[in-house]
């Protein structure tokens, strides 16, 4: 809040100041969570009644699977706005906020840790060290894969606390291609179409959700430098905040344009990948009758509630008298999206979709 913190302290003076409508972002939001209920509360209410059977500790590899997601999207993120900050004439490069990428990394390190140890008992949840097999990971392709994500965010971590944490980009593209991979065994029909689907998918999403996350952090943090300065000299920081201002609209901007690119990009393979799971002759019906179509139809809600909520700060950016005031949505807009990284999670975890010829 304190980006549009100048104009409302302005325009007090004149009258009373209408203060952004971030009612309807809440009510939104509330509607959201309602149809969003059944996968964030475990797979059972997702199961329940479709006749499936879930693999033991289908929840905690659910969770795994989200906190991977996350860790993904953070540096992805980073990396992907502080190229947008760059193009930006006048954005106040030297006021970076403080990198969550060796946090992130340490996430993604541990979830795919987890995972693997999943792989390596016969995908199910170890109870001892004797249950798991660490040596047959090297002897399957999830176990393969499963290795590849566990080194993938250790080099990760290293890269983002060394002096080029730019080196980021391979590690993180290895995750992304080994999920890639890993979502489309060989038996399945197609499996090359499958996995470059999901590789542009994944990206994509990592890109919107760690993006706009960091862009936020950008603004507060060059507002706040802005402030910083006011109070040490008041005197010609009124131009800096300003300018400060007007970098951070454009960084939001920039981000927005592309951000319209990627939800393309999102949709487009997303439903291109459901198509190919789910038959269009049998998609109404196994979206209420099966888990997988249950949590997909959830995750499809948050999406279209995080499109609004990116239309909405569009048009604030074109429209309002301060375009920083696009940030009300956009805060909104990142809760959606984390909510669709859990979602998302517990939908790789839960039985595919029945194949109805």
């Amino acid at each position: 809040m304190t980006l549009i913190r100048r104009t409302a302290e302005t325009a007090g003076a004149s009258g009373p100041v209408r203060r952004p409508a971030a009612g309807r972002a809440v009510a939104l939001l509330v509607l959201v969570a309602v149809a969003a209920l059944i996968p964030l509360l475990g797979p059972r209410p997702a199961l329940d009644g479709t006749g499936e059977a879930a693999a033991p500790g289908v929840g905690g590899i659910a969770l795994l699977r989200a906190a991977l997601f996350a860790a993904l999207c953070v540096p992805v993120g980073e990396l992907f706005a502080a190229r947008l900050a760059r193009l930006v004439p006048g954005a106040p490069l030297e006021h970076a906020p403080r990198s969550w990428a060796p946090s992130a990394a340490a996430v993604g390190f541990l979830a795919a840790l987890g995972l693997a140890s999943v792989v390596a008992t016969g995908n199910l949840l170890p109870h001892h060290l004797s249950d798991m097999d660490v040596g047959g990971l090297y002897q399957s392709r999830d176990g393969k894969l499963a290795l590849l994500e566990v080194n993938a965010f250790l080099a990760a971590g290293l890269c983002a606390l060394s002096r080029r944490p730019a080196a980021q980009v391979w590690p993180l593209a290895a995750v992304v291609l080994a999920e890639a991979l890993r979502a489309h065994p060989a038996p399945e029909h197609g499996p090359l179409v499958g996995s470059g689907l999901t590789l542009v998918h994944v990206t994509c999403a990592a890109l919107w959700t760690g993006g706009l996350l960091h862009v936020l952090r950008m603004l507060r943090t060059w507002r706040a430098a802005s402030e910083a300065a006011e109070a040490a000299e008041p005197t010609g920081t009124a131009e800096t905040a300003a300018s400060a201002d007007a970098a951070g609209a454009a960084l939001l901007g920039l981000y927005a344009r592309v951000a319209a690119v990627l939800f393309a990009a999102l949709a487009a393979t997303g439903a291109w990948s459901a198509l190919r799971r789910m038959p269009p002759g049998t998609v109404l019906d196994q979206l209420t009758a099966t888990s997988y179509g249950r949590t997909l139809l959830a995750k499809l809600v948050l999406v279209a509630a995080v499109a609004v909520l990116a239309l909405l700060a569009r048009l604030r950016l074109r429209r309002a008298a301060d375009r920083l005031s696009a940030c009300v949505p956009a805060r909104a807009e990142v809760v959606a999206l984390g909510l669709v990284v859990a979602v998302s999670g517990l939908l790789t975890a839960l039985p595919l979709p029945i194949r109805w010829s």
